[in-house]
């Protein structure tokens, strides 16, 4: 792919270098410029040219390449070699992009294939370990899966109690606890014991395996603008191609022209009737477009990405990582008596686990000095330790025995919130708890309301659970959410939300997203997150500022009312100087103003992209508890 590339970019700067020489040796009135001219329109038009050949011989079809070949060469017929070698430019120029944005597939499922694990220590019937490659495991085969190593394909733990990171499939933040029983996937990580696990799927037919194949799948389904380019290519390529030798032919029998005046005719007709200004009406207009979005952190891969995303009707977010910080933060503290040093001693023994929720705890009491002591801790279970003659126990499990019906209720409340429990017990008594959660991001809430104000319809998708889910989709309201996702249900649900609202986008930063986001309309990547989904997407806020989407969103819609006024303009010049031609009042100098200066007027047009936008204008008036986010997206 890169070579490709590579080479259509040189063919198309050659182009460019050849023409200026050209030009400059014409207004020095210096030989060879029209030598200059042609080798510039060999260099930067022989690839069009030979496709065109190839598809009217093979297909016996015409395209515009082959339009944009005899365009040239009509030009240079009648003497104007400059206007050949700017037609042949222009469209090298838009080959080259279009090469660039539809071979990137090949990167994406690299990136993908690289993160796949491909051995395992499978083990041997005397109770020995041998290392194989993954596609030669079996189902029924034991493997043994190390700490901190990934586990390498999709089975069920038979032995052992450990912490497993699912990040990979689920997107969430925190490891589950898995014991003997449970199902373990390919992909994931093993933080905690070592495991003895039985494999149930093969190395095709594992979690993972399908995420790649799921992406591959949606990389193959056409765009919508390819399937419109290609009906308008059949329709006005063998129009203008059958109109120029008619013309010659009834207007040497049944004028008075002659033929002299009716090939000089033909061939005016054939320049002012070329594409030249309606592919600069796109072209130049997204390069600006594309270099505005960069200028502010975020990466469009191609102009088709902020097309889509000016037609988009519906948007999915993931939730941890993307309208969620990704982090979980102490938000709720109670302790049911007055112990000395409580705090000490929850910082002293959450100091030595590197478990994310003791991080988060230890983050909290950051000015607390740690109680010292020696602490055990228990997969799936918590930690423990014997501190002046009390045994104590953090953890998710709690001794609720003894408490208040008040207390119980407090409890209900903060876990159908879809908060993190930690439960301090002493001697097998619940005497507090911390309660944590994933908070949103500060830019999360003024984003939905922007997509919401102009009728886009939001969507909130995420591995977590219900009780997190509702509070998250509440807090930032959204319209709807669908909890406890998988990858393939996310993907599920992004195919239901294309099929209701047909252009759809999916935002994430997770591997589990990479599907989703493949097969909506827009993938859009946060990026903070996972290489895969950056690969995968077709934008990526670089940043990872939820704003930037929006001014992102602002920035296509400005877009397409500019290619849409470029369009009409080239349009209407084209058809005036065609009916021009034909009445007799067009000149071949005057022809070749009106063409190239359409096409000098599309493109400046287009270079307004460049400009910043103006002040927001279609948020509504803020609640009080976010005017500062309200003021910040005003000096976007």
């Amino acid at each position: 792919m890169l070579k490709s590339t590579s080479s259509a970019m040189i063919s198309t700067l050659i182009c460019l270098i050849l023409m200026i020489v050209g030009a400059t040796l014409s207004y020095l009135a210096l030989p060879f410029s029209e030598a200059a001219y042609g080798l510039a329109i060999l260099a930067g038009g022989w690839k069009q040219t030979w496709a065109g050949i190839e598809e009217l011989w093979t297909d016996k079809s015409l395209n515009v390449d082959l339009l944009m070949a005899l365009a040239a060469i009509g030009a240079c017929t009648i003497g104007h070699w400059f206007e050949g070698a700017m037609l042949t430019f222009i469209f090298c120029l838009s080959g080259a992009l279009e090469e660039y944005t539809t071979n990137k597939s090949t990167r994406e499922i690299s990136s993908l294939m690289a993160l796949k694990p491909t051995t395992a220590q499978r083990v041997l019937s005397d109770g020995q370990l041998k290392e194989v490659a993954v596609e030669e495991l079996a189902v029924h085969d034991t493997i043994m899966v190390a700490k901190g190593t990934a586990i390498p394909i999709d089975g069920q733990i038979i032995h052992g109690i450990s912490t497993v990171d699912e990040a990979a499939l689920s997107g969430e933040s925190l490891p589950v606890d898995k014991q003997q029983g449970d199902t373990v996937y390919g992909g994931t990580i093993n933080l905690g014991q070592p495991l003895l696990i039985t494999v149930t799927h093969t190395s095709e037919q594992t979690r993972f395996a399908k995420i790649i194949q799921l992406v591959e799948e949606a990389q193959q389904l056409p765009s919508q603008t390819a399937t419109l380019i290609e009906k308008i290519e059949k329709i006005y390529v063998p129009i203008v191609m059958g109109m120029v030798p008619l013309m010659i032919i009834l207007s040497t029998l049944y004028t008075d022209w002659g033929f002299q005046e009716s090939f000089y005719r033909g061939m005016v007709l054939l320049v002012v009737a070329s594409p030249c200004a309606l592919v600069a009406s796109a072209t130049p207009a997204t390069l600006a477009a594309i270099s505005h979005a960069a200028r502010i952190g975020v990466l469009c891969k191609g102009g088709q990405a902020l097309d889509t995303f000016a037609h988009m009707k519906a948007i999915a977010f993931d939730k941890t990582g993307t309208l969620t910080n990704g982090q979980p933060v102490v938000s709720d503290v109670a302790f049911f008596e007055d112990i000395p040093d409580l705090p000490r001693l929850i910082v002293g023994m959450e100091s030595q686990s590197a478990h994310p929720l003791a991080e988060a705890i230890k983050k909290f009491y950051a000015d607390t000095e740690p109680l010292p002591m020696k602490v055990n801790e228990h997969a799936g279970v918590g930690l423990t330790a014997d501190v002046q003659d009390h045994h104590w126990q953090i953890g998710k499990e709690a001794i609720t025995a003894d408490l208040s019906p008040q207390q119980t209720a407090q409890l209900d409340q903060l876990k159908a919130q879809g908060k993190t429990m930690i439960y301090i017990n002493r001697d097998g008594q619940l005497v507090g708890y911390l309660a944590l959660l994933d908070q949103p991001r500060t830019d999360a809430q003024a984003c939905i309301r922007y997509f919401r104000k102009l009728g886009v319809h939001t969507t909130m998708l995420t591995g977590d659970h219900q009780g997190t889910a509702q509070r998250v989709a509440a807090e930032i309201g959204i319209d709807d959410y669908l909890s406890d996702c998988l990858p393939d249900e996310k993907t599920t649900a992004i195919k239901t939300l294309k099929a209701r609202y047909q252009v759809n986008a999916m935002i994430g930063d997770g591997i589990n997203d990479a599907p989703a986001l493949a097969t909506a309309s827009l993938g859009i990547a946060m990026g903070e997150g996972t290489d895969v989904a950056m690969d995968v997407a077709d934008i990526v806020l670089m940043k990872n500022d939820l704003l930037r989407l929006v001014d992102c969103h602002r920035l296509a819609l400005k877009l397409q009312r500019i290619i849409k006024q470029n369009i009409l303009f080239s349009i209407g010049v084209i058809l005036l100087l065609i009916a021009s031609n034909f009445l007799r009042f067009l000149s071949l100098p005057l022809g070749v103003i009106g063409h190239e200066g359409s096409t000098i007027l599309v493109i400046l047009n287009g270079l307004r992209l460049l400009i910043p936008l103006k002040k927001e204008q279609h948020l509504p008036t803020p609640h009080c508890d976010d005017c500062v986010l309200y003021q910040k997206m005003q000096h976007i």
